[in-house]
Protein backbone atom coordinates (compact mmCIF):
# COMPACT_ATOMS: atom_id res chain seq x y z
CA UNK A 1 0.00 0.00 0.00
CA UNK A 2 1.56 3.58 -0.80
CA UNK A 3 1.04 6.79 0.95
CA UNK A 4 -1.31 7.87 -1.67
CA UNK A 5 -3.72 4.58 0.02
CA UNK A 6 -3.20 5.16 3.08
CA UNK A 7 -6.34 7.13 5.06
CA UNK A 8 -5.07 10.89 6.08
CA UNK A 9 -4.97 10.46 9.66
CA UNK A 10 -2.34 8.47 9.41
CA UNK A 11 -0.01 10.71 7.07
CA UNK A 12 -0.60 13.31 9.98
CA UNK A 13 0.97 14.20 12.79
CA UNK A 14 -0.62 14.40 16.53
CA UNK A 15 -2.39 16.93 17.54
CA UNK A 16 0.26 19.24 19.43
CA UNK A 17 0.13 18.87 22.91
CA UNK A 18 -1.68 22.68 22.84
CA UNK A 19 -5.02 20.56 21.29
CA UNK A 20 -5.08 18.31 24.08
CA UNK A 21 -7.53 18.00 26.81
CA UNK A 22 -6.71 20.61 30.00
CA UNK A 23 -6.19 17.60 32.38
CA UNK A 24 -3.51 16.33 30.11
CA UNK A 25 -2.31 19.91 29.08
CA UNK A 26 -1.50 20.11 32.78
CA UNK A 27 0.10 16.75 33.01
CA UNK A 28 1.93 17.74 30.41
CA UNK A 29 3.17 21.50 31.98
CA UNK A 30 4.09 19.73 35.27
CA UNK A 31 6.33 17.29 33.70
CA UNK A 32 9.37 19.02 33.81
CA UNK A 33 8.84 20.15 37.37
CA UNK A 34 8.00 17.18 38.53
CA UNK A 35 11.11 15.20 37.23
CA UNK A 36 13.54 18.00 38.94
CA UNK A 37 12.14 17.47 41.91
CA UNK A 38 12.41 13.91 41.61
CA UNK A 39 16.14 14.43 40.61
CA UNK A 40 16.90 16.98 44.10
CA UNK A 41 15.34 14.15 45.98
CA UNK A 42 17.69 11.25 43.93
CA UNK A 43 20.57 13.51 45.33
CA UNK A 44 20.28 11.65 48.35
CA UNK A 45 19.90 7.58 47.06
CA UNK A 46 23.26 9.13 44.40
CA UNK A 47 25.99 7.48 46.44
CA UNK A 48 24.79 4.02 46.71
CA UNK A 49 23.21 3.87 43.48
CA UNK A 50 26.36 4.54 41.26
CA UNK A 51 28.41 2.66 43.77
CA UNK A 52 26.27 -0.04 43.07
CA UNK A 53 25.45 0.52 38.98
CA UNK A 54 29.15 1.59 38.65
CA UNK A 55 31.94 0.52 41.46
CA UNK A 56 30.42 -2.77 42.17
CA UNK A 57 29.89 -3.58 38.58
CA UNK A 58 26.06 -4.45 39.52
CA UNK A 59 25.40 -3.97 35.81
CA UNK A 60 27.56 -5.67 34.24
CA UNK A 61 25.83 -8.33 32.74
CA UNK A 62 23.67 -6.04 30.61
CA UNK A 63 26.25 -3.30 29.96
CA UNK A 64 26.88 -4.47 26.60
CA UNK A 65 23.18 -3.75 25.94
CA UNK A 66 22.88 -0.72 28.02
CA UNK A 67 26.42 0.75 25.72
CA UNK A 68 23.71 -0.05 22.49
CA UNK A 69 21.15 2.45 24.09
CA UNK A 70 23.41 5.18 24.23
CA UNK A 71 22.57 6.30 20.44
CA UNK A 72 19.39 7.97 20.64
CA UNK A 73 20.98 10.41 23.15
CA UNK A 74 23.58 11.40 20.74
CA UNK A 75 24.04 14.15 18.27
CA UNK A 76 25.61 10.95 16.03
CA UNK A 77 22.11 8.70 16.72
CA UNK A 78 19.63 12.01 16.56
CA UNK A 79 21.17 12.75 13.15
CA UNK A 80 21.22 9.29 11.40
CA UNK A 81 17.38 8.87 12.47
CA UNK A 82 16.84 12.14 10.43
CA UNK A 83 18.48 11.27 7.78
CA UNK A 84 16.56 7.79 7.92
CA UNK A 85 13.10 9.59 8.52
CA UNK A 86 14.13 11.77 5.34
CA UNK A 87 14.68 8.67 3.12
CA UNK A 88 11.91 6.82 3.73
CA UNK A 89 8.87 9.08 5.26
CA UNK A 90 8.48 11.61 2.71
CA UNK A 91 5.55 12.72 4.16
CA UNK A 92 6.68 13.78 7.39
CA UNK A 93 9.96 15.14 6.46
CA UNK A 94 9.03 18.54 6.99
CA UNK A 95 8.67 17.43 10.20
CA UNK A 96 12.32 17.02 10.52
CA UNK A 97 12.65 20.68 11.21
CA UNK A 98 10.82 20.56 14.59
CA UNK A 99 12.17 17.06 15.54
CA UNK A 100 15.69 17.45 15.08
CA UNK A 101 15.67 21.72 15.95
CA UNK A 102 14.09 20.37 19.34
CA UNK A 103 16.30 17.11 19.77
CA UNK A 104 19.45 19.33 19.20
CA UNK A 105 18.32 22.38 21.47
CA UNK A 106 17.80 19.95 24.30
CA UNK A 107 21.12 18.48 24.53
CA UNK A 108 23.13 21.99 23.67
CA UNK A 109 20.35 23.34 26.41
CA UNK A 110 21.99 20.66 28.59
CA UNK A 111 25.39 21.27 27.87
CA UNK A 112 25.11 25.16 28.59
CA UNK A 113 23.50 24.25 32.16
CA UNK A 114 26.60 22.36 32.96
CA UNK A 115 28.95 25.07 32.78
CA UNK A 116 26.90 26.72 35.71
CA UNK A 117 27.39 24.21 37.89
CA UNK A 118 30.01 21.85 38.58
CA UNK A 119 29.81 17.73 39.32
CA UNK A 120 31.51 15.81 39.74
CA UNK A 121 31.31 12.33 37.11
CA UNK A 122 30.89 8.92 39.37
CA UNK A 123 34.09 7.77 37.89
CA UNK A 124 35.93 10.28 38.91
CA UNK A 125 34.53 10.43 42.25
CA UNK A 126 35.79 9.89 45.45
CA UNK A 127 32.73 7.33 47.16
CA UNK A 128 34.32 7.49 50.32
CA UNK A 129 33.11 11.13 50.61
CA UNK A 130 29.86 12.68 51.36
CA UNK A 131 27.60 12.73 48.00
CA UNK A 132 27.25 16.92 48.64
CA UNK A 133 31.01 16.95 47.70
CA UNK A 134 30.61 15.54 44.25
CA UNK A 135 29.46 19.50 43.77
CA UNK A 136 31.85 22.39 42.91
CA UNK A 137 31.43 25.87 42.71
CA UNK A 138 29.12 27.97 40.52
CA UNK A 139 29.85 29.22 37.14
CA UNK A 140 33.04 26.87 36.32
CA UNK A 141 32.81 27.37 32.47
CA UNK A 142 34.90 24.69 30.77
CA UNK A 143 37.47 25.01 33.27
CA UNK A 144 36.06 22.02 35.23
CA UNK A 145 36.68 19.44 31.90
CA UNK A 146 34.67 16.81 31.40
CA UNK A 147 34.96 15.08 34.59
CA UNK A 148 33.57 18.12 36.25
CA UNK A 149 30.51 18.31 34.05
CA UNK A 150 27.96 15.62 35.62
CA UNK A 151 25.05 17.69 35.84
CA UNK A 152 22.66 17.37 34.23
CA UNK A 153 22.84 14.96 32.03
CA UNK A 154 22.93 15.99 27.85
CA UNK A 155 22.23 12.51 26.90
CA UNK A 156 19.46 12.13 28.60
CA UNK A 157 18.17 15.68 28.07
CA UNK A 158 18.41 14.78 24.25
CA UNK A 159 16.57 11.03 24.17
CA UNK A 160 13.63 12.47 26.40
CA UNK A 161 13.12 15.20 23.88
CA UNK A 162 13.53 12.95 21.30
CA UNK A 163 11.12 10.16 22.26
CA UNK A 164 8.71 13.79 22.89
CA UNK A 165 9.23 13.35 19.03
CA UNK A 166 9.02 10.69 17.34
CA UNK A 167 5.74 10.06 19.75
CA UNK A 168 3.66 12.83 18.41
CA UNK A 169 5.41 11.65 14.91
CA UNK A 170 5.04 8.22 15.27
CA UNK A 171 1.95 7.12 17.76
CA UNK A 172 1.92 3.76 17.94
CA UNK A 173 5.38 3.80 18.94
CA UNK A 174 4.31 6.24 21.96
CA UNK A 175 5.16 3.10 24.52
CA UNK A 176 8.52 2.24 22.65
CA UNK A 177 10.10 5.88 22.59
CA UNK A 178 10.02 6.44 26.10
CA UNK A 179 11.58 3.14 26.70
CA UNK A 180 14.74 3.96 24.53
CA UNK A 181 14.80 7.42 26.73
CA UNK A 182 14.86 5.14 30.27
CA UNK A 183 17.87 3.00 28.57
CA UNK A 184 19.88 5.98 27.54
CA UNK A 185 19.60 7.21 31.26
CA UNK A 186 20.52 4.00 32.80
CA UNK A 187 23.56 3.57 30.40
CA UNK A 188 24.40 6.88 31.83
CA UNK A 189 24.51 5.67 34.81
CA UNK A 190 26.00 2.13 34.87
CA UNK A 191 28.64 3.66 32.55
CA UNK A 192 29.52 6.21 35.50
CA UNK A 193 28.98 8.72 33.40
CA UNK A 194 26.13 10.54 35.67
CA UNK A 195 24.17 10.15 38.54
CA UNK A 196 20.50 9.42 38.55
CA UNK A 197 20.00 12.94 39.97
CA UNK A 198 21.95 14.17 37.30
CA UNK A 199 19.33 11.99 34.85
CA UNK A 200 16.77 13.13 36.19
CA UNK A 201 17.43 16.92 35.38
CA UNK A 202 18.30 16.03 32.18
CA UNK A 203 14.77 14.68 31.68
CA UNK A 204 13.53 17.56 33.21
CA UNK A 205 15.80 19.35 30.99
CA UNK A 206 14.27 17.58 27.61
CA UNK A 207 10.65 17.98 28.33
CA UNK A 208 11.30 21.45 29.15
CA UNK A 209 12.90 22.09 25.85
CA UNK A 210 9.82 20.09 24.26
CA UNK A 211 7.07 22.67 25.61
CA UNK A 212 8.96 25.43 24.22
CA UNK A 213 8.35 23.65 20.30
CA UNK A 214 5.04 22.63 21.35
CA UNK A 215 2.99 24.18 23.67
CA UNK A 216 4.97 28.03 25.15
CA UNK A 217 4.98 30.70 22.93
CA UNK A 218 4.72 31.30 19.49
CA UNK A 219 6.84 28.78 18.06
CA UNK A 220 4.64 26.17 18.31
CA UNK A 221 1.87 27.85 16.29
CA UNK A 222 4.23 29.51 13.54
CA UNK A 223 5.48 25.60 13.32
CA UNK A 224 2.05 24.11 12.86
CA UNK A 225 1.02 26.40 10.60
CA UNK A 226 4.18 25.96 8.30
CA UNK A 227 3.40 21.95 8.41
CA UNK A 228 -0.11 21.94 7.57
CA UNK A 229 0.78 24.14 4.79
CA UNK A 230 3.53 21.69 3.65
CA UNK A 231 0.85 18.06 4.58
CA UNK A 232 -2.08 19.79 2.36
CA UNK A 233 -0.14 20.77 -0.79
CA UNK A 234 1.71 17.46 -0.52
CA UNK A 235 -1.52 15.53 0.06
Amino acid sequence: MTDRELPNEALSPTPCPRQLSAERQLLWMLAPIALALLGYAAIYVDHPISFWCYKDNGLKPIQEFLNTMETPGNGYGVFILGVTIFCLDHKRRILLVRALCCAFGAGLTANGLKLLLERTRPKAFDFTNSIWESFGGWLPGASAGSSGQSFPSAHTATAFCLAVVLCWMYPRGRCLFPFFAFCVAWQRIASGAHFLSDTLFGAATGCFIALLFFKIGLLPGWLDSMETRFLRKHD
